[in-house]
């Protein structure tokens, strides 16, 4: 009785959860994951190559907070960004754009880290893997860019 309660309670969280987040939930997960295993192939890296740190721990567990209060970051941002729409009659409905570019940012720059640490112990990493993150972290970075350089233009061109 006792342990249905407590799958009921984190069965209705997790629905709960899904609710809210919509489109956030498997990329959440996914980012979540990712920076799992970038910690543990980090730690074992760092065993392989007899530089293991509990300091250097702490800082890899302080980073992947870090991640996440960005990802909040963009979720307020996101907020804040809808909330003006509609404030000014604008209907927007997609509710997480900013996050979501942002997780998947997060995600590949895990990857790439992945892949480095796993190259470091020893293990044969293609080439071209790394290559398709890198151009992916790039694309990422041009399509996400806010045209913030177009005012500069336009001051330049009126000099």
């Amino acid at each position: 009785m006792k342990e249905n309660g407590i799958k009921a309670i984190i069965t209705a969280a997790f629905a709960g959860l899904c609710s809210y987040f919509g489109a956030l939930v498997v990329p959440l997960l996914i980012l979540g994951g990712a920076m799992v295993i970038d910690y543990a192939t980090g730690m074992t890296k760092a065993w392989y190559t007899a530089t293991l740190s509990s300091r250097i721990g702490v800082k890899g567990i302080i980073k992947k907070v870090g991640y996440l209060v960005i990802v909040a970051v963009a979720m307020v941002a996101d907020w804040i960004f809808k909330s003006g729409l509609v404030s000014l009659g604008i209907n927007w409905n997609i509710d997480f754009l900013l996050s979501l570019v942002t997780i998947i940012w997060l995600i590949i720059n895990e990857c790439i880290s992945i892949l480095e640490n796993v190259a470091a112990i020893g293990t044969p990493v293609p080439a071209f893997v790394g290559k398709i993150f890198g151009k992916l972290k790039n694309t990422v970075e041009e399509k996400a860019d806010v045209a913030g350089d177009a005012p500069a233009e336009s001051e330049d061109k009126n000099a």
